[in-house]
């Protein structure tokens, strides 16, 4: 699709040029230009919004996680090209400021895969271009350093450069020293011009009076402008001067063969290379239309299904226009309009310097823009596909060509007509201007019926009656006007749809400083068909003012039922979700409760049962021992001692791994203990052994026939774990293996401290919870362990 020159899609790309800053972008731009390949449209189109959408993201606060958008800088000093084409030529050097660009083409290509990729869960698209770049990480580390910004190579560039430095640093410390010498011996004897040492032709030099060169040995390397002064380089010097240059012939060469050796390095990589380049370009031209976009309040435009075809603006405005208002700090009126089932032409009319060709210039650069997959300043845009775009604006009078208005004007429609097609879009300003109005009016109407029949999509603007009439009375053509203020005789520049307007051409002249007595006189030679129409129009005008403000009162009402019905269901919302909540505080209340009296009866039940079975078993002892003691008392043997015992100590219980505390002695044979969060009472024959006291060394004491392994231990850290201060990756790790030490443990609920802030923390420990095989369920601390700050979680 060719965009015609008065469009100025030229204007338009030097504006987007504003927004890129390397040349690969630059290059990339210039390729730009409306088509007429759906896909491909569509594609970039949607490649576009993707990047808004990026860039938008990234320009807002977002947690630090894996997967944010995060803004790609693309920062170049030159234009890599020629050193990416100098690498396809076999045995070519680059030299040290190209092997710098490459390096740094490397590091932006390198940031710019790694921060989309990233990403590439919400920014497919963007991750889909990033993965068309070569991973060359190693080549860009094995090069960075190497080349220094000003292009010169640092002594660590290699062991024999930096080794030849010293050398040639150590040698002009020899000149200098010797050079001094010879001037403290010359100091007095007049021969020396001036006491310093400079360099002529890469050798250390002292200045000589002319006249006096031949009290001195060695070789005169040229004289001062003024002629004053002979460079003298004493013969002491010649052979720690020619040692000097030596040593940088030598570095010359080192730095050659470094030279070679990078360029042999990027040079394998030649063609990722220059394929990165050109993804770089793309990508940094993608996310320039999208700084663009966010700059100018732009939208991604549509295109329209073949099988049901349209063209709808809201609030559009001139992009160019736009940009020569905004330092005035001046706004643009907006430009609504829409043509769509069988209508395929707008006739716009209304006042002289109304905004009628503004019009068509916005609706035809926008048609362009959106061909070109760019985003288009609008709040709403949908086009059909057009094949290209026709516009005859402006007065193309030539007399070099002997060109008069209305040929210039027939000849750009006669170009047109034999262009058209049903995929076109036409733009004709002043249709059958610059001839008779009789006649223009009825060529008008002739021309916009053939673009009709041919089902282009044409807008054009007239101020001729017979293409009013026209526009009004033909299916399928629709009026516009553009506003005009009667009050103030001054453009509104409002484009208004359904309703031919008047040019107020009198009216204008009038405010544009015309005499009154002038304009009266015209008036009363318009004729009285001429003045009725005039006012019929005004009329109309006024009338359908006054409907489009019924009508914005209307939706302004709708808006405001809509919002108190939104506000009704919210509060419902609000009360049901209360009501809820506090139905299942209810009944968490009642299960608890309901818990801990069957927790309490099955307690009961078994302390009543083991008390009888401890006692059985005594009385059982008791009859056992009075029957052996009465057939054997000699054969008794003494039972070893038992400790007594007493409140505090640490015993173990039967079935139960976890050590108890013995808290009251109920009797001699019954006793209270603590064991973790449980307290009950029981028989003093389930004890298994008496444990040390916490921290105190010390053999347990174990009833006969009973061997003991040490289980688990049941520290705080098993209980607890304080994540305050940490990252949030950090933290998930440590929480994962927290759960695995509790589940270990045996333990059946932990707290974990991860404290208000921002709520990343919080977020993060709910996520390792939900996915936890551990865990039966997990909900904010109470107040008294933390509230907010703290989450319990129960293990299964």
């Amino acid at each position: 699709m060719t965009a015609e020159p008065v469009l100025e899609f030229e204007a338009l790309r030097a504006l987007l040029a504003r927004y890129l800053r390397t040349p690969l972008g630059l290059a990339e731009l210039a390729g730009v230009a409306p088509g007429s390949d759906r896909a491909a449209i569509e594609s970039a189109l949607a490649d576009t919004a993707e990047a808004v959408e990026h860039l938008r993201a990234a320009s807002q606060p977002q947690p630090a996680s894996r997967g944010a958008a995060i803004r790609v800088h693309f920062e170049l000093g030159a234009d890599p090209a020629p050193a990416v084409a100098r690498l396809a030529i076999e045995g070519a050097t680059l030299d040290a400021a190209e092997i710098y660009e490459l390096t740094r083409l490397l590091d932006l290509a390198a940031e710019a895969r790694s921060v989309l990729l990233q990403a590439r869960e919400r920014f497919p698209r963007l991750a889909a271009h990033a993965s068309a770049l070569a991973d060359l990480r190693d080549l860009a580390r094995q090069l960075r350093g190497k080349i220094l910004p000003d292009g010169s190579l640092p002594d660590d560039a290699s062991v024999a450069l930096g080794k030849l430095r010293r050398d040639a640093e150590k040698q002009r410390r020899l000149i200098e020293e010797s050079l001094a010498r010879f001037l403290r011996a010359h100091h007095e004897d007049g021969t020396l011009q001036e006491d310093f040492v400079t360099i002529r032709n890469d050798r250390f030099v002292v200045p000589i009076v002319t006249g006096r060169e031949r009290r001195v040995d060695g070789v005169i390397h040229g004289s001062s402008g003024s002629g004053h002064s002979m460079f003298v380089e004493p013969l002491e010097t010649i052979h720690l001067n020619n040692e000097l240059v030596r040593i940088h012939e030598e570095e010359l060469r080192e730095i050659h063969r470094l030279l070679r050796e990078f360029t042999s390095r990027l040079r394998e990589h030649a063609r990722e290379i220059g394929a990165m380049a050109e993804v770089l370009g793309r990508l940094e031209l993608l996310f320039a239309k999208a700084e663009y976009a966010m700059d100018f309040r732009c939208s991604v435009p549509r295109l329209s299904p073949a099988s049901s075809r349209r063209l709808i603006l809201r609030e559009a405005r001139h992009p160019l226009l736009e940009d020569i208002l905004r330092p005035k700090r001046k706004p643009v009126v907006p430009v609504s309009l829409s043509l769509e089932g069988g209508e395929r032409t707008l006739l716009i009319s209304g006042p002289n310097t109304g905004g009628k060709t503004v019009a068509l210039k916005t609706v035809g650069l926008l048609a362009l823009m959106a061909h070109a997959g760019l985003p288009v300043p609008a709040a709403d845009a949908e086009f059909p596909l057009f094949d290209q775009v026709l516009a005859d604006i402006g007065d193309h009078q030539s007399l070099q060509e002997s060109l008069s208005s209305f040929s210039a004007h027939i000849g750009a429609i006669r170009s047109m007509l034999e262009r058209a097609t049903v995929d076109s879009l036409v733009l004709l300003d002043e249709l059958g201007r610059a001839t008779d109005p009789e006649e223009g009016g009825a060529l008008g109407v002739v021309l916009l019926e053939t673009f009709r029949a041919r089902g282009a999509f044409t807008l054009a603007s007239t101020h001729l009656m017979a293409m009013k009439v026209y526009g009004a009375s033909t299916p399928g053509v629709r009026n516009g006007s553009m506003g005009f203020d009667e009050e103030t005789l001054e453009p509104t520049y409002v484009l208004l749809l359904g309703a031919p307007g008047k040019s107020a051409g009198l009216d204008i002249a009038a405010r544009l400083g015309l005499s009154a007595t002038l304009i009266e006189a015209a008036r009363e030679r318009m004729t009285n068909a001429e003045r009725d129409v005039s006012r019929f129009l005004a009329e109309l005008h006024k009338q359908m003012a006054a409907i489009e403000e019924e009508r914005a009162h209307v939706a302004a009402r709708e808006q405001a039922a809509e919002a108190r019905e939104r506000s009704l269901e919210q509060t419902l919302e609000r009360k049901y979700a209360a009501r809820t909540a506090e139905l299942e505080r209810r009944a968490a209340e009642l299960s608890s409760e309901f818990e801990r009296r069957a927790e309490e009866t099955i307690g009961e039940l078994s302390q009543k049962a083991r008390a009888k079975v401890a006692k059985t078993r005594r009385e059982f002892k008791e009859a056992v021992g009075a029957v052996a003691g009465a057939s054997s008392p000699a054969a008794a043997v003494p039972e070893p001692p038992v400790q007594k015992l007493a409140e505090g100590m640490r015993v173990r219980l039967k079935g139960i791994r976890q050590p108890a505390t013995v808290r009251k002695l109920l009797s001699h044979d019954l006793l209270e203990v603590d064991a973790g969060f449980m307290r009950m009472q029981v028989a003093a024959a389930d004890i298994e052994e008496i444990l040390p006291a916490a921290g105190a060394p010390g053999k347990t004491h174990s009833q006969a026939g009973i061997s003991f392994r040490q289980g688990p231990t049941f520290e705080t850290s098993y209980r607890e774990i304080n994540l305050i201060g940490q990252r949030a990756e950090q933290a998930c790790e440590q929480v994962e293996k927290f759960l695995d030490s509790a589940t270990l443990a045996q333990v059946e609920r932990v707290r974990i401290v991860h404290g208000h802030g921002m709520g990343i923390l919080k977020k993060a420990v709910a996520d390792v919870l939900k996915n936890s095989p551990y865990v039966e369920k997990f909900y904010v601390a109470p107040p008294e362990e933390g509230g907010a700050g703290a989450t319990i979680a129960e293990l299964k």
